[in-house]
């Protein structure tokens, strides 16, 4: 038989071959064009498409890891927002006039160990062993209890952020601000009673002029408020810097203006008490809470002591509302992040699935159809070996 016969079914046998092998490859990738020989414009189009999909992967585990972080400082804010207001109510209780002495020291325990639970909550570590409110130093704890019993913050405020869809960032760390960061007093000034008061007199302002009262906050010259003895009853004097600045006798329910905040006087004052009134400065919610305790724990049973007790506890009460509305903020901002992960989420399944069906239009398989050429091609394939044996009288190919 001529060689040349042999040659054309060889060639033909391996085009088939060839052909078969790329149908079966379709069907068990589902891509009709695998190299770019097979296509250079759809396996462009795939290759940008899928590199697009890489992204979107990465930023959603990305997300997933932020969520879980976030979803940790959120149960942890709920718990501060929670002792800070069963502080209050520890507050509330003792300037309610019903408690004693030994109630108030019952009071003291409660926000002593308050005070525990707040440093436990702030040096907190997330399920990848990191402290939640370190800042970038989140290998170290970030609250630390000095030998006086003072807490500090060795944390930082510096911000990372991460890619959770195209064009969308979001921070991955929190910092410990939300602990540290209100003023003493009412935020604008902080009032104390001399200790060697006598009367049972109090002092406590509110805010009437925003300008004057920030601009005396931001300064450092305290306001002296002093009682005497005059010529027809007690007399008071406010004066700073040396110089006085208001003066008159001391009448039921006097209000004073001072530094943009009225102040009112509560209470029967004696010659020789005073009052002063500072610029507030930064205070950490641990401070705060000890000095919480420390009143408690120190109120007496003399109306002067309890006065002094009341006018630390009601200074008290305004730093806490402060850092109440910090941890709220916290919580909004927490929730924020939150909701634009989750709509990062939903958008990136969204740009994903059209990604995959660009990919599948460019270079995808009609399964179905390469079903069918596959079957019809193996048949040719075995109708061509049983003609090439019957044509070449081979014994071998009548078992085909």
């Amino acid at each position: 038989m001529d060689l040349n016969f042999y040659t054309n079914f060889a060639q033909s046998v391996g085009q088939q071959e060839a052909a078969i092998n790329a149908l079966q490859a379709q069907i068990s990738s589902g891509y009709a064009v695998l190299t770019p020989d097979q296509g250079p414009a759809a396996y462009e189009t795939s290759s940008f498409a899928n590199d697009q999909i890489g992204q979107l992967t990465a930023d959603n585990s990305t997300q997933a890891a932020i969520q879980n972080q976030l979803g940790s400082v959120g149960g942890l804010l709920t718990s501060v927002s929670n002792l800070f207001d069963n502080v209050q109510s520890v507050v509330e209780q003792a300037l309610n006039g019903a408690t004693n002495s030994s109630d108030q020291e019952e009071l003291s325990t409660q926000v002593s160990s308050a005070v525990s639970q707040l440093i436990g909550l702030a040096n907190t570590t997330g399920s990848n062993g990191q402290y939640l409110f370190g800042g970038s130093r989140g290998n170290i704890a970030p609250f630390q209890v000095q030998s006086d019993g003072s807490v500090v913050y060795i944390g930082d405020n510096a911000q990372s952020l991460a890619n959770i869809a195209p064009g969308t960032s979001v921070p991955t760390i929190s910092n410990g601000e939300v602990f540290v960061s209100s003023l003493n007093g009412d935020g604008i000034a902080n009032v104390t009673a001399a200790s060697t008061n006598t009367g049972s007199a109090g002092l406590v302002g509110q805010v009437i002029n925003p300008v004057t009262s920030v601009a005396f906050q931001q300064g450092n010259t305290p306001i002296t408020v002093s009682f005497s003895q005059g010529p027809n009853g007690l007399i008071y004097t406010a004066a700073s810097g040396g110089n006085v600045i208001s003066t008159g006798d001391v009448t039921s329910g006097l209000t004073l203006q001072l530094a943009g905040e009225e102040y009112t006087l509560s209470g029967s004052p004696a010659a020789g008490d005073s009052f002063t009134i500072s610029p507030a400065r930064p205070e950490t919610a641990f401070a705060l809470l000890q000095t919480i305790a420390t009143a408690l724990a120190g109120a007496g049973n003399t109306p002067a002591q309890e006065a002094q007790t009341r006018q630390t506890l009601n200074q008290s009460l305004g730093a806490l509302a402060q850092y109440q509305a910090a941890v709220v903020t916290a919580q909004a901002q927490n929730g924020v992040t939150l909701q634009a992960v989750a709509n990062a989420r939903t958008g990136n399944a969204s740009q994903s699935d059209a990604l995959q069906g660009a990919v599948q239009t460019a270079v995808g398989a009609n399964i179905p159809v390469a079903i069918d050429n596959l079957d019809q091609s193996v048949t040719a394939l075995q109708a061509a070996f049983k003609a090439f044996a019957s044509a070449s009288s081979l014994s071998l190919f009548q078992y085909i």
